[in-house]
């Protein structure tokens, strides 16, 4: 289970391997994606806050990346945060997300991407629940539902 000493850590000295790259042109992106997903997952954007339904679907099942379909979170770790975005408090695999230190708008924050073709996700912060503690505040938009059992 990955702590906010782990995710500080990894964000410094560097992401684990993923399983796999998936890598397009920027051309073949906006192909793919519609404007608002392509903002976000490629653009670094933020959708608005409670602009998705997928903060308050909790039903048993696996969300995967928007952009090249890796898993990245299961529906047992995903909780009500109150901030308007999906939450989790992990990611299926140690190696599913990348971190990034960003400095953006004046604070300290650590970015969340897919490690596989990364997608902007969203950001990791050290106030989730017990046992991790770690909150995955994620762009409904970069993710898709995985229908079934987790």
């Amino acid at each position: 289970m990955l702590t906010w000493a782990d995710v500080l850590l990894i964000a410094k000295d560097g992401n684990p391997m993923p399983d796999r790259r998936v890598m397009r042109t920027d051309e073949e992106w906006r192909a793919q994606l519609t404007p608002e997903q392509y903002r976000v997952t490629r653009g670094k954007g933020t959708e608005r806050p409670f602009s998705s339904e997928m903060c308050s679907l909790f039903e048993p099942g696996l969300y995967a990346c928007l952009c090249c379909d890796t898993l990245l979170f299961d529906s047992e770790v995903k909780f009500e945060s109150g901030t308007g975005w999906p939450s989790f408090s992990q990611p299926v695999e140690p190696n599913a997300v990348a971190y990034h230190l960003d400095g953006s708008l004046a604070m300290q924050r650590v970015e969340t991407t897919c490690n596989t073709c990364d997608a902007h996700l969203g950001h990791v912060f050290p106030d989730g629940p017990p046992p991790s503690g770690l909150r995955y505040c994620i762009n409904a938009v970069s993710l898709k539902k995985v229908e079934g059992e987790s």
